[in-house]
């Protein structure tokens, strides 16, 4: 089973925004590491609060939000960020 990675446009411009090495270990991660799981949630930790139901992936200092959707097999990518910020 695999999964896809989507992105939102808000992720796309966060992405462009952090410098090329941080990017690329990133996109490595989520294709190498979690498009290739059975349930992608084992690799990440469900957020609380006001982020409920989304789960979040730690790619070094960076922290990849994602909304996992089962049905149709797509982990959509929502922010990505610096751990300090992402989640304002």
């Amino acid at each position: 089973m695999g999964w896809k990675i989507k992105f939102e446009a808000n992720a796309i411009k966060d992405l462009a925004r952090l410098e090329k090495e941080p990017a690329r270990r990133i996109l490595a991660y989520l294709t190498k590491r979690i498009a290739v799981l059975e349930d992608p949630r084992q690799a990440g930790d469900a957020l609380k609060g006001g982020l409920a139901g989304l789960h979040r992936y730690r790619v070094g200092d960076y922290r990849v939000i994602c909304e996992i959707q089962d049905t149709a097999l797509v982990v959509l990518v929502i922010r990505v960020g610096h751990r300090k910020d992402v989640y304002r």
